[in-house]
């Protein structure tokens, strides 16, 4: 049974609607259907998708830390404070 909201969930979009390699908006870092179906989905939906958006915010996050760390320490910082305000959740 699905509890009901009171607040409409607002869209994820920050604005920067540019896919990255793996098809991922670089703003919200939602999918094509994600983003193009946002507002036929139901609020369950739109909070799977945010939890999904977040897991893949948190796995870029890594990502780059370990490469940065591989590279060198000094950029990692750097790179995520870069990336950090286009991210959901921030």
């Amino acid at each position: 049974m699905e509890q009901l909201e009171f607040f409409e969930i607002p869209s994820p979009c920050r604005g920067i609607c540019e896919m990255n390699s793996r098809g991922l908006c670089r703003g919200c870092l939602r999918n094509r259907e994600e983003r193009f179906q946002w507002q036929t989905f139901s609020d369950a939906r739109k909070r799977d998708v945010l939890r999904l958006c977040t897991q893949r915010r948190h796995k870029l996050v890594q990502e780059i830390l370990t490469a940065r760390a591989q590279a060198g320490a000094g950029q990692a910082q750097d790179d995520i404070d870069d990336i950090e305000p286009r991210l959901p959740g921030t």
